[in-house]
């Protein structure tokens, strides 16, 4: 792409300089025309190729953002099961210390 407008700028130029100069022929307006058309095609590329850079742009942010969300879900589900499981093994922790207590007051 970069050739092409380079191409262009510089077909542009050398028609813009024979015009000024007052040497416009048939094959100088053609060769300006043509300047035109490659330049447009060039501005035209040059808009699509930034459009698609900004919807995949648009598109990994959404997956990152995806990604994130279910990671963090991940993470809270597994500190709650953690948190449940470790109040379980307290109170059973505290329920065979109290039966222990039980038992050394009976003997």
């Amino acid at each position: 792409m970069k050739m092409r407008t380079l191409a262009a700028l510089t077909a542009m130029a050398l028609a813009t300089t024979l015009v000024a100069c007052g040497q416009q022929s048939s094959t100088t307006q053609q060769a300006a025309d043509k300047a035109k058309e490659s330049m447009s095609k060039a501005a035209d590329a040059t808009k699509d190729a930034a459009k698609a850079t900004v919807d995949a742009t648009k598109d990994v942010a959404k997956a990152a953002a995806d990604a994130t969300k279910d990671a963090a879900t991940s993470a809270a589900d597994a500190t709650k099961d953690a948190a449940s499981k470790a109040a379980d093994a307290s109170k059973e922790a505290a329920d065979k210390a109290a039966a222990a207590a039980k038992d050394a007051a009976k003997k």
